[in-house]
Formats: C-alpha cells, sequence, structure tokens
C-alpha cells in the first residue's frame, strides 16, 4: 500500500516518488511540534501513536542536514530533526477547490507561542551542535580502526599500485610486451610506470621495492592479476548499483573475443537510470564453451548469483553473432524466453537490420560474404587502400562520371554497415576487384606483403560466381526489409511506423515467395550480367559437381541449382527471421510507443494502447488506474498551449517534470526505453560495443586482457581508489605487513633448522 504525504499542498505518494518518508515520531513532545509546524487542524486532536501508525511526511519537508542516507538502500531523520518546509500558500490560488488536508490558520497567541518554541528551540539546537562537534572530535578518532605505520605504508602502497593499473587501462596499454627471447630481460609496461612513479618521488613505492634487484619484477604474475581482479570488480559494482535502482534492464551480446585461446562473449546491460537517461554498459566477458543450456545456465548465474539482478526484470535481449555462433545464440534466446516470456528477442540498434538478418543465415556462402564485409572494411581504413579503391572506380566508370562520383560518396568509411551494404557491394564489384588486382601487383611497392596479401584472399573470394548469385540475391530480397530496417534505427516517430508496417512487409517477401520462378529468372540473369563484366566463368560450383558425380546423379543446370540452393533458402530464411524477430508481442510493445506525445499527436490523440499495455500490466505500479490514467495523459497534450511543443522521444518526454505524476505512464515508458531495438539518445562514439572493438582494434590479440578491457571500456566510471585498496586488504589479508612478518619468521626458523 502506497504512502502518502500528510503535508498540506502536498501529493507526493511512495509509488511514485524515490523519495524517504518518515512515521510521526511517538514521543508527544517532538510529535506535537510535527503537528503544529505541519498546520493540519484535524491532525491535533489524534495521539502520537495513531500518528505515528497512519500518517508519513516525505523528505521534501526537512532540511537537508537532518536527513541521513546510512546506505544506498535505507535513510534515516537525526533524532532532533523537525519538518520546516512546506507550502502553505498554493491552495489560495485555487479557492474553489476541495482540499482534504484543510490547513489551520494561527491567531496572534499561536504565532507568539510558535516564535517562543522556536527561539528556545534555536539556542538548544546551537548548544547541542558544539556538544556534538566537539564529542566527533573526539570519538572520531576512537571509532576508525587504529592502523600501524607499516599498515598505513601497505594501504598507501597498494593506492599506488592501483594508480598504476587504473593509468594502464585508460590508456590502452598493454600489461606486458613479449619478450625479445627467453635469455634477453625487457620490462614489462607495469614495471616500467612503477620505475617511472619511484623516479618521479613516489615514496610509498620506493620504500617498498629500493632493495629490489633491477632485473626482476617487482609483482608477480598471480599479485598483477590480484590487483586486475580488484579493479574490475570495483568498477563493475558502480554500474550494478545503478542497474539494480533502476530494476529493469535489457541483456545484449556482442561478437566473441578470444582470450588466451577461449572464446568469450561480452556482455552489455542496457537500463535507464535515476536521471531517466537510457544507457548501454559493458558488463564482462562469459566464457562461451559448451552447449546453448549450459551457456542459458551461465548467463543466469552471471545476472542473478554474481550480480545480484532478477531475470524476471530482463525485458529485452539481442545477440550480435556471425558465422557458426550465429545458430547457438539463437538458441539461447529460444530458451531464455521460454523460461521468461518478457525477455523479447530483438535485434540491436548498432547493427543495421539488414546485415543482421544476413549474418543469421545459416548458410556458408551468405557467413562468406559476411566475412569478406568485414574483411573489406577492415582493409579500406587505410588511406592508402581506399585511394586506390577510388582511382578503381573512377577508371571502370569512366564512361558514366555521375555513376563513379555517387559510389565514391557511398564508399566513405563505414559502408560496410550500412543498410544498403549489398547494393554498394553489387555495383562497385567490378571495381572493387580491379583495386585489389592492382595491390596485390603492388608494381610501386608502396603496399606491405601483409596489405597485398589480404588482397589476393579477397579478390579470390569475390571472383566466385557462387559469391556473385548470393550478392544479387541477398540485394533483391533485403530490399523489402531495407526502408523497414532504417525506420527501425530512427526516432521514436520512425519506430512506431516500422511495427505498424510489418504487415506489408511481410506480404512483399510473401509475393516474393510465392512467384519465385519469375523472380529468380530476372536476378539470376543480373547475375550472369556481372559475372561477364567481371569476366568470371558461370559454373556450378565443383565441390557440388564432385559430390553429384560420386553419386552418379545427372548433371544440374547452373540456374536450376542456384535457385535451389541459394534463393529459394535465402527468402524462406529471411521470411523466419523477420517473423522470430518481430512477433506479435514484439510489435505489441513497439506500438506502446505512441505513449510519446509526438507520435500521440501524429495520430490526432486516437491511439489505443490500453490494447497493447497487457504486454507490461505487472510492471506498472497502479495497472488498475491505467485506462484513467492514460486518458488524462491524452488530453493533457491535446489541450496544450499552442507555444508548448509535443516532445518526440522517449528519453525527452521522460525529462519531463510533470511525468512523474503519470506513475503508469511513467513506468511505461522506462521498460519500452530499455529494448535493444530502440537507437541510444547519446552519439554512436559513446556506444560501450564501439568502445569495446576500439580497445581491441588498439593492440595485438595476444596483449587483450580481459579486466584492463573492462578499465578501458568503463573510463567514465568511478574509480575509487581508497575502495579498491579496501576491497584488496579484505580478499587477500594475507598480503598484509603482519602476515608477511610471520611468514619471514617461520621461514628464518626453518631455515635456522
Amino acid at each position: 500500500m502506497p504512502n502518502f504525504c500528510a503535508a498540506p499542498n502536498c501529493t507526493r505518494k511512495s509509488t511514485q516518488s524515490d523519495l524517504a518518508f518518515f512515521r510521526f515520531p511517538r514521543d508527544p513532545e517532538r510529535c506535537r511540534i510535527w503537528v503544529e509546524n505541519c498546520r493540519r487542524a484535524d491532525l491535533e486532536a489524534k495521539t502520537s501513536d495513531q500518528l505515528n501508525k497512519h500518517y508519513r511526511l516525505c523528505a521534501k519537508h526537512f532540511d537537508p542536514a537532518m536527513v541521513c542516507k546510512t546506505s544506498p538502500y535505507r535513510t534515516v531523520l537525526k533524532d532532533t530533526a523537525i519538518p520546516t518546509i512546506f507550502d502553505l500558500t498554493s491552495h489560495l490560488k485555487n479557492p474553489h477547490t476541495r482540499h482534504r488536508k484543510r490547513i489551520k490558520e494561527l491567531t496572534e497567541e499561536d504565532l507568539k507561542k510558535i516564535k517562543e518554541r522556536r527561539l528556545a528551540s534555536s539556542i538548544d539546537q546551537l548548544a547541542s551542535k558544539k556538544e556534538a562537534t566537539a564529542e566527533d572530535s573526539n570519538t572520531t578518532n576512537e571509532d576508525e580502526p587504529q592502523l600501524s605505520t607499516e599498515e598505513k605504508e601497505f594501504r598507501d602502497y597498494l593506492r599506488s599500485l592501483f594508480e598504476v593499473v587504473v593509468t594502464l587501462g585508460k590508456q590502452s596499454i598493454p600489461l606486458a610486451v613479449d619478450k625479445a627471447s627467453e635469455a634477453e630481460y625487457k620490462s614489462n609496461n607495469f614495471q616500467a610506470l612503477l620505475d617511472y612513479r619511484m623516479n618521479a618521488g613516489d615514496e610509498a613505492l620506493r620504500k617498498r621495492f629500493d632493495a629490489t634487484a633491477v632485473n626482476t619484477e617487482y609483482l608477480s604474475a598471480t599479485q598483477q592479476g590480484q590487483l586486475l581482479d580488484v579493479c574490475e570488480n570495483t568498477v563493475r559494482e558502480e554500474m550494478l548499483m545503478e542497474v539494480r535502482e533502476s530494476r529493469f534492464f535489457s541483456l545484449v551480446t556482442g561478437d566473441l573475443v578470444e582470450f588466451a585461446k577461449e572464446k568469450h562473449l561480452p556482455v552489455f546491460l542496457r537500463f535507464v537510470n535515476q536521471q531517466n537517461v537510457l544507457r548501454e554498459e559493458f558488463l564482462d566477458f562469459v566464457p562461451f564453451d559448451g552447449d546453448e543450456s549450459a551457456l542459458v545456465e551461465r548467463l543466469e548465474a552471471q545476472l542473478t548469483d554474481r550480480w545480484g539482478l532478477s531475470m524476471e526484470d530482463c525485458r529485452g535481449q539481442a545477440h550480435k553473432a556471425t558465422g557458426s555462433s550465429t545458430t547457438k545464440m539463437k538458441a539461447v534466446a529460444v530458451l531464455l524466453m521460454e523460461k521468461y516470456p518478457l525477455l523479447l528477442h530483438m535485434p540491436c540498434s548498432h547493427t543495421a537490420l539488414n546485415i543482421h538478418l544476413a549474418k543469421n543465415l545459416p548458410f556458408p556462402n551468405v557467413q562468406i560474404i559476411m566475412e569478406t564485409l568485414r574483411r573489406i572494411g577492415a582493409f579500406f581504413r587505410n588511406p592508402f587502400t581506399q585511394d586506390e579503391l577510388e582511382k578503381a572506380i573512377f577508371t571502370h566508370y569512366q564512361k558514366n562520371e555521375e555513376k563513379g562520383a555517387t559510389l565514391k560518396q557511398a564508399c566513405s568509411p563505414g559502408w560496410t554497415e550500412q543498410h544498403n551494404v549489398f547494393d554498394v557491394l553489387l555495383d562497385i564489384l567490378p571495381p572493387l576487384v580491379l583495386c585489389m588486382d592492382s595491390i596485390r601487383g603492388n608494381g610501386d611497392g608502396k603496399f606491405a606483403d601483409v596489405v597485398t596479401g589480404d588482397a589476393y584472399s579477397i579478390m579470390e573470394t569475390l571472383a566466385d560466381f557462387e559469391i556473385v548469385v548470393t550478392i544479387v540475391i541477398l540485394k533483391n530480397v533485403l530490399m523489402f526489409t531495407r526502408a523497414f530496417g532504417r525506420n527501425l534505427q530512427g526516432e521514436t516517430l520512425d519506430v512506431f511506423c516500422a511495427a505498424n508496417s510489418l504487415t506489408a512487409v511481410l506480404h512483399s517477401l510473401n509475393e516474393v515467395n510465392d512467384n519465385i520462378d519469375v523472380y529468380h529468372e530476372f536476378w539470376y540473369e543480373e547475375a550472369v550480367s556481372v559475372a561477364t563484366i567481371m569476366e568470371i566463368p558461370v559454373r556450378v560450383p565443383r565441390l557440388f559437381l564432385r559430390k553429384q558425380r560420386a553419386a552418379d546423379v545427372g548433371e544440374i543446370q547452373a540456374e536450376a541449382y542456384f535457385k535451389e540452393y541459394v534463393t529459394i533458402p535465402v527468402i524462406h530464411g529471411i521470411m523466419q527471421e523477420v517473423e522470430d524477430m518481430f512477433s506479435e508481442t514484439n510489435i505489441k510493445a513497439l506500438k506502446c510507443l505512441s505513449l510519446v506525445p509526438a507520435i500521440m499527436g501524429q495520430m490526432k490523440f486516437n491511439t489505443t494502447e490500453e490494447n497493447y499495455a497487457d504486454v507490461y500490466r505487472n510492471d506498472l505500479p497502479n495497472p488498475d488506474t491505467l485506462p484513467a490514467e492514460l486518458h488524462c495523459w491524452r488530453i493533457k497534450w491535446k489541450h496544450r498551449g499552442k507555444e508548448v511543443r509535443l516532445p518526440t522521444t522517449i528519453h525527452e518526454t521522460l525529462q519531463l517534470p510533470d511525468v512523474k505524476f503519470f506513475p503508469n505512464v511513467n513506468a511505461f515508458l522506462k521498460v519500452l526505453s530499455t529494448l535493444p531495438v530502440l537507437k541510444l539518445e547519446d552519439n554512436k562514439s559513446d556506444v560501450a560495443s564501439e568502445r569495446l572493438q576500439a580497445y581491441l582494434d588498439s593492440m595485438s590479440a595476444k596483449q587483450w586482457n580481459r579486466s584492463l578491457a573492462m578499465l578501458n571500456i568503463n573510463t567514465h566510471v568511478k574509480h575509487d581508489l581508497d575502495v579498491m585498496v579496501d576491497k584488496y586488504c579484505r580478499l587477500y589479508p594475507e598480503d598484509d605487513p603482519e602476515a608477511e612478518a610471520e611468514s619471514e619468521e617461520v621461514a628464518e626458523e626453518d631455515v635456522a633448522k
């Protein structure tokens, strides 16, 4: 049952506010002062026990100095706290309104008594404050644990170590570099930074390592690992506190990352923080070994047992997978939805829908194309290779300069991640192969052997008729989902329009499927035309022909083969993927975006969120009042002033000061915000997945480190060195000075024996 504030002209209640609510005190004298300050005549006849049991005041009516937050989950009042902040005039602006909490009119005698009491209490408070200050100064040292000189020095030493580790993580510096040889000593980055700090005057480190030989490591690999673990866990806990406070979140996973020859799955969480800002943060790498069920159990254990979250509060999931991991992650999504029906599986806003659909097709020829696209994107990050591509485009399209100029613009950095990637790839296929051939030749010696080798490998892959046909099929099939996908990555209104256009998309795909013979004939002719320009022989793959001959089966014609083994599987796979990713429940959730005022205005305020609200009914604070609240929400915006602009996004709507007066709408919008398909409000460069990729690109795979990756990706998170020191001392007490002294004594005794 919600707590209502007893103060006059205060409408706050506990279900729609994060404020603390406090009971009236049992002490009769203090309780009488509370009632007197409230100016509620109807409360004067009640006993202190009745008031303590049935009435509350919210924290807004107390001086902030009187409120103590003893922990993130507990707020208390000081024993002498008196409410002094009240609104006793706003009801006068609307005298005809009926007020349940009537304000008592004070007589001159009442005012005189209050002034005398306040003067006396202020003198008492001043005296008690001086006494408390004196007592605090005397007892502070008694309350704090007394540390010996050795322990203080040890903590200063740890603090310096953690500062070095955090610096390595922030600056994306690998912990160690490869040794030139086993015989030759080569200092690692960690040790080099320690040396630098000691030379710069760090006394804590100097005292610790002054007597250490210069050709030995200051810290063992085990000790370095312990420092990294503490740093990583401290940063993660800072983010998890915010996730727990927000309650609802979504699970997002990224492309696999390999550490020490073991594959790991990056895990991100989406949530709306206490400032109503949508965040997506990187939390950890989860081992990818085992089957789908084992991975699901591992993810659940990570989220619940280790991180203290509830899977019942997870409202969405998105998995960015490629290659052989695609099938496994799709199975993981299905298993999670079977256990938690509201954990809706959706595409991620970071990835263009057409790329996501193609990556999820489990066909080798499609996966080869997606991997080749990734390699092409990395290959042309170099400005010299990009120049070669532009020259090749100019050469190939000499007779059509307009087309050449358009393609040059289309091939700007990042084109391999766009919605129209297959259209661009098909248009530049001939000049792309020409470019690769030129780089492979390397006539002027401008390119390294690694670059020419990559060029040859990409050229060999693209100069295959099966690949050409597959690119043509993907381009033409995904043409029907291109506009739909672009809207999904747009503003909130675009996403709402996309949800309402899904039926048309599926209708178009079904129409292609019903007339597959006609469509395939046109598409095959297009592929043959491109192959002819590139001088690629039109033929069935050799591997398939060998299998046919071994089975003593008659040869199949190329057109029939590609229809049966490419066109039909691709169209069926795309249709199935669209239906799975945009189920009835998913579309219901996206249609609830009509709560955003700009969409309501676009719909002439004739929206029907009630029809879709059952999806999140249990997430609302007062579901029974939802219809009435939605009606008030529409009326508020329909009859707004002409100068009032309609908010266009969920983020903008959540930032409105009066959205808290609509608790169901507020909760609804927060849950919808976490869905992975909705784009983040921040700049794309601030997305955690982009920061992870930047870290991986900044050094060789051998130098990747899980803990340093966590620090590098989350540099914006508070790094409290003292917390790290405390945590290290609790986790590894054997490293403290007293334990070391004991171990040295034992060692000396052993030597003596």
